[in-house]
């Protein structure tokens, strides 16, 4: 993996070498969550008695996590499947493992959101079912002590104007899904950027920012629309018929990078004019000529809606209520995983321009369910595109221990969608409503609770 890269070749083989065989296919899955000190609900900081850190610590003490530090600071902790990292505002993140089915993910979610539960109680804390941070600004959050992040956090408000909120106040779910070659995981990465403005208005959840309603269904959505636009969005190529891996690696190269990782130190590299991948990879910089690993490192700076690794990545959708967590890799799972419910899916989506597909994301973004393609409302293409994924995932027949298919994890998301709302939609009428405006109450009703059904 250290060997200097040579050729483009090299690049597109790291994707080939994720192919599996279907028998070898898992879901993997993401979870970011938005700390919150209770009951004002501002952002938990990272320092100090009560904060994030201090988090972490009460999960080595009582859990056996194992920590990872950069300079004394905790910042991340292995378990013994799956581990936890923090985001540059402090969410804290649960990287799942690789699963069979999303029965395996539920009990892993449950469990670490359990633990969460547990000591926040102690500290007077609490994660929120929410995509964004509701009432701290930018300037009240800490930024964590992590060198990437205080590279990346002034480039950011070079490159667009709401890049510095993606890092501090946003909070998404995402879903990992394998492919067995290089047309499979271009037909998957085709029909998850497809599907883009359906999951936005579908899972919908962050219309409430810096203490007031925002204007947005998903403004977590709208904000990486003014991130950075070199590593941001839908890229076209994607659509072409004949996409390949080579298609990819083209686009990746000609990304600018952020850093370089040299002996567990970063190296800026976003001085300047900076430098893209290719060309790193062709001249080398100040005496350091591209890896493998660099280029995996370069790959997880790729801000799109759907990533390529080693695997296919769906980062779109916008944290949820502990009820709601496991739809998103459900749907994927069944859309996915299934050969005809990949083409219908598809069907609903594909006779979209590129320009049309941009526009619908913005009005998925600003109305959720209510936005329309042509004679459609998004309400009723969410809520086909549910169905589609539900028979998906019966015919899979992955069962728990009561006999239930996984399409069990579409069933509330399929109740709340065919009644017209998203979670967006709903945030919006009880703050209206019975919350009056009342940041307390919102925490809440949005707060992890230990009696919830996960």
């Amino acid at each position: 993996m250290t060997e200097p890269l040579e050729k483009k070749e090299e690049l597109i083989r790291y994707f080939e070498s994720g192919a599996k065989p279907r028998d070898k296919w898992r879901i993997g899955t993401e979870y970011e969550k938005v700390a919150v000190s209770v009951p004002s609900g501002t952002a938990l900081p990272f320092s100090g008695p009560g904060g994030v850190e201090e988090i972490m610590r009460r999960l080595i003490d009582r859990y056996g996590y194992q920590p990872d530090d950069e300079h004394g600071r905790i910042i991340a902790l292995r378990g013994e499947r799956a581990p936890i990292t923090i985001e540059p505002g402090g969410q804290i993140e649960l990287s799942g493992e690789q699963c069979d089915n999303v029965h395996c993910a539920l009990r892993e979610f449950s469990a670490h959101a359990q633990q969460l539960i547990e000591i926040g109680h102690q500290i007077g804390a609490a994660v929120l079912g929410l995509g964004i941070q509701p009432l701290s600004r930018i300037d009240e959050i800490e930024l964590l002590p992590k060198a990437r992040y205080h590279i990346m956090y002034p480039y950011m408000a070079r490159k667009g104007r709401l890049g510095q909120r993606m890092m501090k106040q946003t909070a998404g779910v995402q879903a990992n899904l394998d492919y067995a070659d290089e047309a499979d995981a271009m037909r998957k990465l085709r029909l998850s950027m497809g599907i883009v403005p359906l999951l936005y208005a579908v899972f919908a959840n962050s219309p409430i920012s810096d203490g007031s309603l925002n204007g947005y269904q998903s403004f977590r959505g709208h904000i990486w629309t003014d991130t950075d636009r070199d590593r941001c969005g839908v890229p076209p190529f994607v659509f072409g018929d004949s996409a390949g891996f080579e298609d990819y690696a083209e686009y990746a190269l000609d990304v600018p990078m952020y850093f370089l990782m040299r002996d567990h130190r970063y190296l800026n590299l976003t001085a300047g004019s900076g430098i893209t991948f290719r060309q790193f990879m062709e001249q080398g910089w100040n005496g350091h000529r591209a890896t493998l690993d660099d280029w995996a490192n370069h790959l997880t700076t790729l801000f799109i809606e759907v990533r390529l690794k080693k695997y296919v990545e769906v980062r779109t959708a916008d944290s949820q209520s502990p009820a709601l967590m496991l739809a998103l890799p459900a749907l994927l799972k069944g859309v996915l995983y299934d050969d005809d419910c990949l083409l219908a899916a598809w069907d609903l989506v594909k006779r979209w321009s590129y320009e049309e597909r941009v526009q619908l994301t913005a009005d998925a973004h600003k109305m959720g369910l209510e936005a329309r393609a042509g004679r459609a409302t998004f309400k009723d293409l969410g809520l086909e595109l549910l169905n589609i994924a539900a028979t998906g995932l019966t015919r899979q027949r992955a069962l728990n221990e009561r006999g239930e298919d996984e399409s069990i994890y579409l069933l509330r998301l399929i109740d709340l969608v065919r009644s017209g709302h998203s979670p967006a939609s709903l945030l919006v009428a009880h703050w209206k409503g019975r919350w009056n405006y009342d940041i307390g109450r919102l925490v809440a009703d949005t707060a992890y609770d230990a009696e919830a059904a996960f």
